[in-house]
C-alpha cells in the first residue's frame, strides 16, 4: 500500500474578526481575522479520498461577504480527480459548510460517525437553536438516502477507512466530530477540520466559540496532538496560514505531503 499525497484546497474566503473565532473575551476582538474554507484530497495508487465537501454554490450565494472562488467539486477535478473517481468521502461533521457538495460524488462511500448522525436525526438538535442553523436538511436527507443504498460507512469511534487513512472520534465542536489521520512519506498527518479551526485554537488552548461541548473541545486538542506524527503535520480547518505553512502547488492549493 503506497503512502498518500494530501492537498488542502481553498475554495472560498471571508473577512472576519478575531472575536468570532475564540471563546470568551479577546482584547483584540475587533482585529481582522480572515476565514479560509477548505476541502482536502488524499490520493495514492489505490484510493482517492475527499475529506469534507464544502459549501454548495447555491448556499454560497446566500452567505454574506463570502468570496466563493469555485465549487469544491471543480477544485478537486482540477487536480486530476473527477467526482466519479473518488471512492470515499469523509464527512468530519455535518455542518452545511462541510457537506454542501457531497451528493455530487455519486460513486463514493460516505464516512460519518454514529454520534453525529444520532444527534442530528434525534430530538435535541431541533431545539438547540445555536447549533440547528448549521445543518442543511437536504444534505442530511441525501446522506440518509445513500445509507439506504449501502453507501455510508457509519463508524463508532476510531476506524480505518482504507489502509493508511483512519478517522478518530473527538467530539467537541459537534456531537460526533471526527478528525482524519493519513499516512504519508512525511509521517502521519492529521486533518483537524473544525476540531481546530485555526492553529491558534490548538496552540493556545483556546476553543472556537461554536461548540457542542467545551470539555470535548479540549479533549479534541489533546487527541490531535497524540495522533500527529509531528506538530508541523497538523492541518487546521479554516486557517489561511495553511497556505503559508505548506508548499503551494498553485495559489489556493497547498501540498501537505
Amino acid at each position: 500500500m503506497s503512502d498518500f499525497r494530501i492537498y488542502a484546497i481553498r475554495y472560498a474566503q471571508r473577512d472576519a474578526k478575531r472575536g468570532e473565532h475564540f471563546h470568551g473575551y479577546d482584547p483584540r476582538g475587533e482585529d481582522p481575522h480572515p476565514t479560509s474554507y477548505y476541502v482536502w484530497l488524499a490520493v495514492n495508487d489505490e484510493h482517492a479520498v475527499v475529506i469534507d465537501t464544502g459549501i454548495s454554490p447555491a448556499r454560497a450565494a446566500r452567505v454574506e461577504g463570502l468570496d466563493y472562488r469555485r465549487s469544491p467539486v471543480d477544485a478537486v477535478a482540477a487536480l486530476g480527480v473527477p467526482a466519479d473517481a473518488v471512492d470515499h468521502v469523509v464527512l468530519t461533521h455535518l455542518h452545511y459548510d462541510h457537506t454542501g457538495t457531497a451528493r455530487e460524488f455519486g460513486s463514493a462511500r460516505y464516512v460519518v460517525q454514529q454520534a453525529e448522525l444520532d444527534y442530528w436525526i434525534g430530538p435535541w438538535a431541533r431545539r438547540i437553536a445555536r447549533e440547528r442553523w448549521l445543518l442543511n436538511d437536504d444534505d442530511l436527507a441525501s446522506l440518509r438516502e445513500a445509507r439506504k443504498e449501502g453507501r455510508v460507512l457509519v463508524t463508532d469511534g476510531d476506524a480505518f477507512v482504507v489502509p493508511g487513512l483512519s478517522v478518530h472520534l473527538v467530539g467537541g465542536h459537534t456531537a460526533g466530530m471526527q478528525v482524519v489521520r493519513v499516512r504519508t512519506a512525511r509521517g502521519h498527518v492529521v486533518l483537524a477540520s473544525d476540531a481546530s479551526h485555526f492553529y491558534e485554537n490548538l496552540e493556545d488552548d483556546r476553543p472556537f466559540p461554536i461548540l457542542h461541548s467545551m470539555p470535548g473541545m479540549y479533549g479534541a486538542f489533546d487527541r490531535i496532538k497524540e495522533l500527529a506524527g509531528d506538530p508541523e503535520l497538523v492541518v487546521a480547518g479554516h486557517d489561511p496560514l495553511v497556505l503559508e505553512r505548506f508548499p503551494l502547488l498553485e495559489p489556493d492549493v497547498a501540498m501537505i505531503a
